[in-house]
Formats: C-alpha cells, sequence, structure tokens
C-alpha cells in the first residue's frame, strides 16, 4: 500500500482527494494540510442549522459539506490530516465500524504517546488525553471502500471554531467558546511546543504500518486529480451544500386539529439527532432526520425517513429496528432506542 505525503494543499484538495481516491480504485494513505481555512460539515448535517453561513460568506471562509458523518468543525493548516482508504477486502477494513475505528485509530494514540503525550482511545471515534478531545475522526463508506478521516491537532482556533457555529445569541457562543477550550486541547497546549511535521509524519506512518503492513512512499495519480476536478463542481454547489436542509418551524407549532409541525433534538451517546416531523391523527406524515451522528450506509437514512411516515412516534423503536435488520445498519453509539427519544410526544 502507498503512502501519499502531499504537504500543505488548497483547501479544497484537502477534502476531494479523499472522496476521488475510491472512485478511481485506489487506496493507501493521504497525509496533507490546507493551505487555508475552511468550515466542514458532516454528511447528515443541515448547514444552515449548524454553521453562521452569512458570517462565514463575509469572512470568505468555504463552507463543505464531506461525505462522512460526525460534525461541524473548523480546519487550517495548524492540523496535520490522515486520511485512510481501504478496499472493502483489507484485513483492517473487517468488522464492524466501531471494530474499525478502535484498529486504525490505535496507530494514532501510538503517536501522540511516542511523543509524550499521554493520549487514549475513548469510543465511538475520539482520541483524549486528560479528558480532553485531541483528535476528530470520522469513518464512511465511500465507493465500495472504507475511508477513514482524521488529524493530528497542533494548536486549534477555539474563538474561531466557536464563531463559526450558528448559536442562538451571544451569551450562548460564549459558553461554546468556554466549553470547547475546556474540552479540546492540542499538542502545543500538551507540550508547549509543537514538534516538526516531518517528525510527526514519520512517526504516524510507522505506527500505521502496524495495522496496514508496508507503507511505500508514492505520487498521487493523476487521475485521482481528475476525478477530484470531475467531483469539485458537485461538491462546491449550493445544492449538495444544502442536501440536509431542513424547513423551520417551532417545536410544536399546531396547524389544525390533529396536525402539529414538531421539532425535536435529542443527544445520544453517538450523537445528536434532530427531527423535523408533521404528525397528522397521531402518525408521523413527513419527517426530516440530521445531525452530526454516522450512519452506515449513509444513503440509507433518507430510507428509514419513508419507512417511518405512518407509523406513530409509540412505535418508533420496533420499526426502527426493523428497518436495521432488514438493511444491516451500523450507526456507532446510536440505537433505535434514541430515534424513538428523539421523535418522542413531548409532555
Amino acid at each position: 500500500m502507498h503512502v501519499y505525503d502531499l504537504g500543505v494543499v488548497p483547501w479544497l484538495h484537502s477534502q476531494l482527494l479523499y472522496h476521488a481516491l475510491p472512485r478511481v480504485g485506489g487506496s493507501g494513505v493521504i497525509l496533507l494540510a490546507p493551505a487555508t481555512p475552511y468550515v466542514c460539515i458532516g454528511y447528515h448535517q443541515d448547514a444552515a442549522q449548524e454553521v453562521d453561513l452569512d458570517f462565514c460568506r463575509e469572512r470568505g471562509i468555504p463552507v463543505f459539506r464531506r461525505e462522512v458523518g460526525g460534525g461541524a468543525v473548523y480546519l487550517d493548516g495548524d492540523q496535520l490530516f490522515y486520511q485512510i482508504v481501504l478496499p472493502a477486502a483489507h484485513p483492517a477494513a473487517q468488522g464492524d465500524k466501531e471494530a474499525i475505528y478502535r484498529r486504525l485509530l490505535a496507530p494514532v494514540v501510538r503517536t501522540y504517546q511516542a511523543i509524550g503525550i499521554p493520549a487514549e482511545y475513548k469510543p465511538v471515534n475520539d482520541i483524549i488525553v486528560g479528558g480532553r478531545k485531541i483528535s476528530g475522526n470520522g469513518a464512511a463508506e465511500i465507493a465500495g471502500s472504507t475511508v477513514l478521516v482524521g488529524n493530528l491537532i497542533l494548536d486549534f482556533n477555539h474563538e474561531m471554531m466557536a464563531r463559526v457555529l450558528r448559536v442562538p445569541d451571544e451569551k450562548f457562543r460564549d459558553k461554546v467558546f468556554k466549553t470547547l477550550k475546556d474540552n479540546l486541547t492540542t499538542i502545543r497546549r500538551e507540550l508547549g511546543y509543537v514538534p516538526p511535521v516531518e517528525e510527526l509524519k514519520a512517526i504516524l506512518i510507522r505506527e500505521l504500518e502496524s495495522a496496514l503492513g508496508p507503507l511505500e512512499p508514492a505520487a498521487l495519480p493523476a487521475e485521482v486529480y481528475r476525478m477530484a476536478d470531475e467531483l469539485a463542481p458537485r461538491m462546491t454547489s449550493d445544492e449538495w451544500l444544502a442536501g440536509r436542509a431542513r424547513r423551520g418551524g417551532g417545536r410544536d407549532v399546531k396547524i389544525q386539529a390533529g396536525v402539529h409541525v414538531v421539532q425535536r433534538a435529542y443527544k445520544a451517546r453517538g450523537g445528536l439527532i434532530r427531527a423535523v416531523m408533521v404528525v397528522r391523527d397521531g402518525r408521523i406524515a413527513e419527517l426530516e432526520l440530521s445531525g452530526d451522528f454516522f450512519f452506515y450506509p449513509a444513503e440509507s437514512l433518507a430510507d428509514l425517513e419513508q419507512a417511518l411516515v405512518g407509523v406513530s412516534p409509540e412505535q418508533v423503536e420496533a420499526a426502527v429496528a426493523e428497518f436495521y435488520a432488514a438493511h444491516a445498519i451500523q450507526s456507532p453509539g446510536l440505537a433505535p432506542a434514541d430515534f424513538a427519544e428523539a421523535l418522542r410526544p413531548a409532555g
């Protein structure tokens, strides 16, 4: 397997290349950092709900929706990205998603430990030190391959992260900033300095070889860049960014007798579930789900929405469990009972 050390790349390539590599039948490990900052949201998120899009436009900060679940994050050159693309048959891609996370994140944990940071793996997909997150990671199935993306956080702009998020008021934003500072740490914060990036890369590659086998340095094939160019118009379009856009509405708006538009949010172990639904005569008539969770296969979330039409909120857990069984769904940290909680009537 090859390792593609790309150094610093245009921000868009830092996302498009790992989307392109599996689409041309390739595999390997990509290491890179973006040349300029941007905001990246998870596949199932609603950009308008999660990100202050007006602020980002005013500041010239691009917003990108990836084909990987998880939450919105501010990304810049103070993070070293690793992007692992594995064919479905690769030994490291076997098992459920939690097993894959545990297997592929162990080398990252050891990389931190090798530079003197006592990092630990925290299920489902975090690496922590002293209770604080020090690496963000997500996995997806893209073009039949298993893809895991993550970062070594050299330093972090907590203030800008708090600013790009959409929040109800400035008091809430201050709380977000303080919570970020308290719960997200960096290599600089832990060590007082940042080791040379080339040293970090060498350690990471050595540790990844224990899970993936020998990694030979190589130039990324030209066909990957061509595929990235093909993907760019679609994945930078307003339509793609708004792909999970949701209608507005209050928490529970009565339209007429027996008809309500309901908005819910429920924090499960595996992430936040947002739901907007129309309830007619005690049954779900329309449903839209979003959030910062992981759901495999990703495209099946829309099918789940349709499967729950006609179901009463009290029957949701059984209906979701049946859907999971029929479609071999994996959602680390998320169970049918969590969807039932998210769709539970108020009161």
